[in-house]
């Protein structure tokens, strides 16, 4: 009975490690909570790179109300008219983004790092797709 329960507790183990590489293998949905998120509401009209925010970033390190019931971010990707100008003037990214709390508006790059083209919505934890290279400048159409 020995040889049993360890041959059964084998095919157990090799079951569960089987089961674990292909959740973690099979392509998956992307969930909001932990994905980037693409801003292309202006940009492209605009001649620079769309936003990269990184949903996946904040949401670990503060509660969902934060953003989206003290600051007024909709829960819907594009959902909100983010200008320069009212992030500026401390609206939406501006409340941390300020140079104080986090980086401020003059570190262009750090939040406009998409690919051109690349559609408003989110593409789960994908920055090495979403974001361009830094040495290749946007080029004009």
């Amino acid at each position: 009975m020995s040889c049993v329960t360890k041959h059964s507790k084998g095919r157990y183990v090799l079951l569960g490690v089987i089961a674990w590489l292909a959740a973690f293998s099979l392509p998956q949905s992307a969930h909001a909570e932990y994905a980037d998120v693409v801003i292309n509401n202006y940009a492209d009209a605009a001649g620079i790179r769309p936003v990269v925010f990184p949903h996946w970033f904040h949401r670990i390190r503060f509660r969902c109300k934060v953003c989206h019931a003290d600051l007024g971010f909709q829960f819907k990707a594009g959902g909100n008219k983010i200008t320069m100008a009212k992030i500026i003037d401390g609206k939406f990214c501006g409340a941390c983004h300020n140079g104080e709390i986090a980086w401020s508006v003059e570190n262009c790059a750090m939040c406009h790092s998409g690919i051109p083209g690349t559609p408003t919505h989110f593409h789960g934890s994908t920055v090495q797709r979403l974001v361009a290279p830094a040495y290749k400048p946007v080029e004009r159409q």
